[in-house]
């Protein structure tokens, strides 16, 4: 999710994803419609001084008003729980990317996250947290409001009774075991005090995916589209989570220079080849991508589909320089191999070159995902990886240092 910044709160760039613009109005007109049953709600849950009378507010286009302001009112309360979140996660020095909001509520992005079970769990009640206390503060506000049977007043008593319900509500939900959920990551604090993190990360997973296909049945019964999608998203969310807390254990001390391929087994390209020579190559040796070098130095790589960008007749006047891509990502072999994948998949590309370290394009490897994949199959099997002198592909199983953390 990127969405379009619409500020910043405390340094912390809050963004709007396209999902949200469909959500809002959605909302309110969803609380526009259904304002009898939700004064009974706040009537019976949050007594206030002056009961709200929805007579007053059903008709003449207040339903409405009343329904943007409650739905803008609950999208500011999100806003305030991930803050919660961020800020609590800043005070123990981790980067926030931005806050979010989408389609599900909101989503605070760290660049980082803890693996320590007593800052995990921090950072995941603090939402909660502020959810609860600002239904303290809306349930407060409902004794500020004159009694009197205006729609002015009734329709004020409506909003702040509903943000009351709705934010307690909110971290409610939240605080259940649904990972990645503030409840799921709390759980997976609670489970890392006695075992190691990934180990706790695939059982709050579990635990998770468990939730999300019973909040799936809750809304195929009740016919809730929303409860279908949340309970999808929880269920991808929470396997890509421990896939991706797993691969982190597994890579922990491996570097790009134990797993890549070294220059010496590359198949690479010269600069001069022309564009109907490269696909030839690519079709006899089934490869769809190359590093493409001139007088001994990286100058670019060239994929099948630099390659396609040019007409079939015209490929042998087009030379490889001319339609490589030369504005390079490139690692270095001590790079470790979590920051390669994550490089990788910010950039959207399937390898990245190899140079040596402090010199101007000097090629010495090559990793790709094919690379990263088997390597994860292997040291997962092995849990170890072959160190060498130099660099290549990973061995077998050898009496070598261990990595990852041992479940």
């Amino acid at each position: 999710m990127r969405g379009f910044r619409v500020g910043s709160l405390f340094g912390i760039p809050v963004r709007l994803d396209l999902t949200f613009l469909l959500v809002l109005p959605l909302f309110a007109y969803l609380i526009g419609t259904q304002i009898e049953q939700t004064a009974t709600l706040i009537n019976d849950f949050a007594p206030v001084t002056g009961l709200v009378d929805p007579a007053t507010i059903d008709s003449g286009g207040t339903q409405w008003v009343v329904g943007f302001v409650a739905a803008v009112g609950l999208f500011v309360g999100v806003v305030l729980h991930e803050l919660g979140h961020s800020l609590t996660a800043m005070r123990y020095g981790y980067e926030i990317e931005s806050i979010t909001l989408w389609i599900f509520g909101g989503v605070a992005s760290l660049t980082e996250m803890p693996e320590d079970w007593r800052q995990e769990f921090a950072i995941a009640v603090m939402g909660p947290v502020v959810s609860v206390a600002l239904g303290a503060l809306f349930y407060g506000a409902t004794f500020l409001v004159p009694e009197g049977g205006g729609a002015l007043l009734n329709g004020t008593r409506f909003v702040v009774g509903y943000l009351a319900v709705l934010n307690v509500a909110l971290a409610v939900f939240n605080m259940l075991p649904g990972f990645p959920m503030d409840g799921g990551r709390v759980l997976r604090a609670l489970l890392a005090r006695s075992r190691p993190y990934a180990p706790a990360t695939q059982i709050a997973a579990r635990v998770g995916q468990l939730f999300a296909v019973l909040l799936g049945l809750a809304g195929l019964l009740g016919g809730n589209i929303i409860l279908i999608g949340l309970a999808f998203f929880l269920y991808i969310a929470a396997a890509s989570e421990a896939r991706q807390t797993t691969m982190k254990a597994t890579f922990e001390g491996v570097t790009v220079g134990d797993i890549m391929t070294p220059a010496d087994e590359l198949d690479t390209v010269a600069a001069d080849a022309t564009v109907a020579d490269l696909v030839s190559r690519m079709l006899r040796e089934r490869h769809t991508g190359y590093p493409v070098m001139d007088d001994g130095r990286l100058v670019g790589l060239v994929t099948l589909d630099d390659a396609r960008s040019v007409q079939e007749v015209e490929r042998d006047a087009f030379t490889v320089a001319e339609v490589m891509t030369d504005d390079l990502t490139t690692v270095t072999p001590g790079t470790d191999v979590m920051t390669a994948i994550t490089l990788m998949s910010q950039e959207g590309v399937g390898r990245l070159p190899v140079v040596a370290d402090g010199r101007d394009r000097e090629l010495v490897g090559l990793i790709s995902r094919s690379d990263v994949m088997s390597s994860f199959e292997i040291i997962r099997s092995s849990r170890s990886v072959k160190p060498r002198e130099g660099v290549g592909r990973p061995g077998g199983p050898s009496a070598s240092e261990p990595v990852g953390r041992h479940d």
